[in-house]
């Protein structure tokens, strides 16, 4: 079959060259945005006298056609018979109505079409993941607010280090992934402006009304630079950098939610429907959900990756190479959506433990800087606390006890400042409970945090 483009050309395009050459296996997602634009595209050139009306009607009644028998599965989009989704579509159109169909690329190239159908598809795949990670921030939030009072330990270097809440914990990652959401949003604030009308890289001739066609299609503007409206993606390589950060943020709490799970820790139990079994230990029960987000970061970070490297040595305007961006951001969205959908109700399903929490917090003198504190609170200065208690600690270890079981004569014997007061001060309750500074584990500090988190939620929700 004779190529859009021929003409030119006195031979057909070699077989492998031509499979090589084709996009349509991974651009026909973007059917609905190709069609989209090609309505507005067609509005405007009619508006604008440059088809008829009559051709503009032929053309949105065959447009509405294909998108409707594309949407049921009607139409096979092969390789052999398209180059790719804007081919494919204005190939259709001009078999079903004739040389109207002809007329819709007038004052258009597909340089300006692909960078359009990108931006639109990219506008939507971002609106559809803000929701889905704003969807999980409603997860932590319901979590933290059933453990303000579940104490934990938290840690530095994967050592015990001070009391905190299994609430406060969530809310580290909640507000991890409200700048995530920001960052989405920055992105979706960065292309509000339409690439159509830039044509192969020059604009055109025909006296088009580019205000027009980003007006129907909910742009705030046109872009200001032909050359800038076809030869760049820095749209999709901020999409995947954003991507590529809400991962890592995920990766972090599934690393965290693999060792919780863990019978070294058992703080967590995933639900049986979000956990897997071993082929040859019956006692098993994987976190592989997590395990898988971990691995799937990875390809996230690919795609970001392989777009830096695409476009870093292109010359203005369009190239080839820029073909390659489509399944490098297909990719990252995907991931990013299935790795949202999957954690959100695991982490939901899961049972929190909390007496296991708790027993860890008491190991590991987490409450020594709290004693140190104490000491200091009474007028001894801190490095002589820090010391202070520090011998303390070293003597619980040479007893095998605890700061809270050692006996007031120790503590007497390393300084008089010390009274039976001391353990309310220790006590991991009180220390987590005097921790009101913004941003501490405190309950009414965190129940702030949920607050200001659950307004972020709703206020983004309604954007």
């Amino acid at each position: 079959m004779a190529k859009m483009w021929a003409g030119r050309f006195q031979k057909e395009t070699d077989a492998v060259v031509n499979d090589f050459n084709s996009s349509i296996l991974f651009d026909s997602r973007m059917f609905r945005e190709d069609i989209e634009g090609s309505l507005a595209h067609s509005t405007m050139l009619a508006k604008q006298g440059i088809i008829s009306e009559n051709d503009r009607a032929l053309i949105h009644q065959g447009l509405k056609g294909i998108l409707t028998d594309l949407e049921r599965g009607r139409i096979s989009l092969s390789p052999e018979k398209y180059e790719d989704i804007h081919m494919a579509v204005e190939q259709l159109l001009t078999e079903r109505i004739g040389d109207a169909g002809k007329r819709l690329h007038t004052a258009r190239s597909r340089n300006d079409q692909v960078a359009l159908d990108m931006r639109l598809y990219t506008r939507k795949e971002i609106k559809n993941i803000r929701s889905l990670v704003l969807d999980f921030m409603r997860v932590l939030v319901g979590k933290a607010k059933g453990n303000l009072h579940t104490v934990m330990p938290g840690y530095t270097h994967l050592q015990r280090a001070q009391p905190i809440t299994f609430a406060h914990h969530l809310m580290a990652y909640a507000n991890m992934l409200r700048r995530d959401v920001l960052r989405l949003g920055n992105c979706l604030g960065l292309m509000e402006e339409c690439p159509l009308g830039s044509g192969a890289l020059a604009g055109t001739t025909y006296p088009i009304d580019r205000g027009e066609t980003a007006r129907l299609l909910h742009f705030a503007a046109p872009m200001d630079n032909s050359l800038d409206g076809v030869a760049d993606r820095d749209y999709c390589i901020e999409l995947c950098a954003a991507l590529s950060i809400l991962m890592l943020h995920l990766s972090r709490l599934s690393e965290e939610v693999v060792a919780w799970c863990s019978w070294e820790f058992k703080f967590i139990e995933l639900d049986d429907a979000y956990s897997t079994g071993s082929s040859i230990m019956p006692q098993k029960k994987n976190p592989d959900v997590c395990e898988l987000i971990r691995g799937k970061t990875g390809r996230v970070y690919g795609s970001l990756t392989a777009l830096l490297t695409q476009m870093k040595g292109l010359p203005l305007a369009y190239n080839k190479d820029m073909q390659e961006d489509k399944e490098a951001v297909f990719d990252a969205v995907d991931t990013a959506k299935m790795c949202l959908q999957v954690f959100a109700p695991m982490f939901e399903t899961m049972t929190v433990l909390p007496e296991n929490m708790k027993k860890a917090a008491y190991r590991g003198f987490i409450n020594a800087t709290d004693c140190a504190d104490y000491l200091t609170k009474k007028g001894v200065p801190f490095r002589d606390a820090y010391k202070a208690t520090g011998t303390l600690v070293a003597r619980c270890i040479e007893l095998n006890t605890t700061l809270d079981a050692l006996p007031i004569e120790e503590y007497k014997f390393i300084s008089d400042e010390f009274g039976e007061d001391v353990y309310h001060a220790i006590d991991l309750n009180t220390c987590v409970a005097e921790r009101r500074s913004i941003g501490g584990p405190a309950p009414e500090e965190v129940s702030r945090q949920i607050a200001k988190i659950e307004r972020f939620i709703e206020d983004e929700s309604q954007a």
